[in-house]
């Protein structure tokens, strides 16, 4: 229990900060104030119950009645964040929803309001000038390792196609899918020409 503990308090502790820091997500937590909204994340069976009041507390274990129940996976977390895409992702089976689906918007759409200005902590740290500097390196970082794992997976199609001939190219797929078409315009030519026999 002591790993479900940590979770919990450094989850609630985030978002508290997070809230705490931005008055419209003030605003956003106001309208849930009194709920409970009860997370499943189904890869590792565990459940957290946010409860809302003047903060937001995250509970492993609750005994009480829970105003919506919201169960995903970990891949959809980040999508939850757009009030807009709830409905789609019902639609698709990727998140189960049982209750209120306004609470659950409202929930979305806090979560989407929380932004963390990390360059605006780090500067009470360190400054200005070296938190933007080490924020700039860290975009541009990210950038560079986005740039590689394309080219990588670019190399990567063009040795699978090219050099070891393990799949085919873009074109004769291409030619392929023109021959099908042909053959199906061709049948059915030679269809209505035998069935045409067959009625004289």
């Amino acid at each position: 229990m002591p790993i479900d503990a940590f979770v919990t308090g450094a989850v609630e502790t985030a978002l508290n900060q997070l809230v705490k820091d931005d008055v419209d997500s003030q605003r956003r937590l106001s309208r849930l104030r009194g709920k409970v909204i009860s997370v499943t994340l189904n890869e590792f069976g565990k459940t957290l119950y946010f409860i809302f009041s003047q903060q937001i507390d995250v509970l492993a274990a609750y005994e009480g009645e829970v105003d919506c129940q919201l169960a995903l996976n970990l891949s959809v977390l980040p999508e939850l964040r757009q009030h807009a895409n709830l409905t789609q992702l019902i639609k698709a089976d990727k998140l189960s929803l049982e209750g209120d689906l306004q609470l659950a918007q409202h929930f979305s759409s806090l979560l989407s309001g929380l932004k963390p200005d990390i360059e605006e902590k780090l500067s009470h740290y360190s400054g200005d000038v070296v938190a933007h500097t080490m924020m700039r390196g860290v975009k541009s970082s990210g950038q560079f390792i986005q740039q590689r794992l394309l080219k990588r997976q670019q190399n990567l199609a063009q040795t699978l196609t090219e050099e070891w001939k393990l799949l085919p190219q873009p074109l004769e797929i291409a030619y392929f899918a023109d021959q099908v078409d042909d053959l199906k315009s061709a049948t059915a030519c030679f269809e209505a020409r035998l069935n045409q026999l067959l009625e004289r």
